[in-house]
């Protein structure tokens, strides 16, 4: 039987005419149309904050905290599920809905936080981008403004279509992470151990094994992630009919971010099995080299740069998405620069203002990196409970899209969950010894 598809309107240009034979090429050609928002938000917190705590997660403690990451994988597909769900049936984005249905104060209270973390972590990705380089032996001065010069340059093209294929390739390119853990070979018994069973350390609860968890919760999923994805899913304009892949997406973008995010402990295993003494993960691509090759010593720096470029134009785009939503002005991808220039502007000054800061001497770039993940994990509670009350609100939603109750036993552990860690970050900072 031959069908012709009708005009399908997606953030790609209407594709007009296209002729299929078959069902499955219908839903593929629909799915295709589709991917990215899941995929690209998901890889792209795998961003240089996440190849620090992961690594120093497997340098530290060896094996141990695989099963963190197959606890937090659900939790990374319900949470984005809701938000690409949210998009869809309101068409806008995140920040513009909390100041419709909170109003102005707690309208501003989100925008601040997410601005402010956003920025922050905007820090790190470029610390780690000069950090990488410093190993590759090319000086900062060089490597971080050509750095910003071409993430402004990606952005900045008037398509949306153009901007999603760079960063799907970006993402695909984290491929290599699996190469480089399959190259020092791990114990794959002991990996599927530690990853299905739940272990401590030998040295049990101590204040770095809390600090460290939190990190790795605040850079599995982060705040931004909330907002990026459903200003994605509105500027793509998808449709309802589309939620179906819209989730398979997302799930894609789960199991593989959780996927690469496992592979680089492995790598940072490979570091505590030889009893390498690390601050950051270039200086252990540099120790690497002798043991394990220049493959796997380039493959890391280029990783880490590749990583923080992921999560700079994101976390950028997620920042002037919000900003642009809140201020009423063009704010799409779509446009060309001079058609939306509040919108672009936010997104150069962040880049920017990050890169600048990253070049002042001295700053501690590691401590930077890690201490940012903990901070977003901190504020992440608020904003998924912002998330969950959108959720529920039948009259946004009607009664078809609303929470299920099963969603909602879901979701409120979830927020009950990064409260807990939340107050035993706070009881850590006021009472140095509790854990030791």
């Amino acid at each position: 039987m031959r069908i012709v598809e009708p005009q399908l309107e997606t953030a790609a240009a209407p594709i007009k005419g296209v002729v299929v034979r078959r069902r499955w090429q219908r839903h593929l050609l629909t799915f295709l149309m589709v991917f990215g928002p899941g995929l690209i938000v998901m890889e792209a917190d795998n961003d240089a904050g996440a190849v620090s705590t992961y690594m120093q997660a497997g340098g530290q403690y060896g094996l141990h905290l695989l099963w963190i990451l197959i606890v937090l994988l659900p939790i990374c597909y319900f949470v984005q599920e809701m938000v690409a769900r949210l998009g869809i049936a309101t068409g806008k984005g995140h920040a513009a809905m909390i100041y419709e249905r909170f109003g102005k104060w707690w309208g501003h209270f989100s925008l601040f936080d997410l601005l402010l973390v956003n920025f922050l972590t905007l820090i790190t990705e470029f610390a780690a981008i000069s950090l990488a380089f410093i190993a590759m032996g090319v000086n900062p001065w060089i490597s971080v403004p050509v750095s910003a010069l071409g993430l402004t340059l990606m952005v900045v093209t008037g398509s949306y279509l153009r901007w999603e294929r760079i960063v799907i390739a970006l993402c695909l390119m984290d491929l290599t992470w699996f190469v480089l853990a399959y190259i020092v070979h791990p114990d794959w018994a002991a990996v599927a151990y530690f990853t299905l069973v739940p272990t401590m350390p030998a040295g049990g609860i101590t204040s770095s094994l809390v600090f460290l968890v939190i990190a790795i919760v605040g850079t599995t999923i982060a705040p931004w992630q909330l907002f990026f994805q459903q200003s994605c899913v509105a500027e793509k304009r998808l449709r309802f009919a589309d939620l179906k892949w819209a989730r398979l997406d997302t799930l894609i973008g789960s199991v593989f971010t959780v996927a690469v995010a496992g592979a680089m402990m492995l790598v940072g295993n490979y570091g505590y099995q030889h009893r390498i003494a690390f601050e950051d993960p270039a200086q252990l691509a540099l120790a690497l080299g002798p043991l394990a090759g220049h493959f796997v010593r380039n493959g890391v720096l280029l990783l880490m740069v590749n990583a923080a470029v992921l999560g700079t134009t994101a976390i950028s785009l997620a920042s002037a998405w919000a900003y642009g939503e809140v201020k009423g002005w063009e704010h799409s991808l779509h446009k060309k620069l001079w058609e939306a220039p509040g919108f672009y502007a936010t997104y150069i000054a962040c880049v920017g203002a990050a890169a600048a800061i990253v070049l002042i001497p001295h700053v501690p770039l590691q401590l930077v990196i890690v201490s940012v993940q903990v901070f977003a994990g901190l504020i992440l509670p608020s904003a998924i409970i912002f998330l969950q009350l959108l959720l529920n609100d039948r009259e946004l939603l009607g009664e078809r899209w609303v929470n299920r109750p099963w969603n909602n036993v879901i979701n409120w552990t979830i927020v009950a969950v990064l409260f807990a860690l939340s107050l035993l970050l706070a009881a850590q900072v006021m009472l140095p010894n509790l854990f030791n």
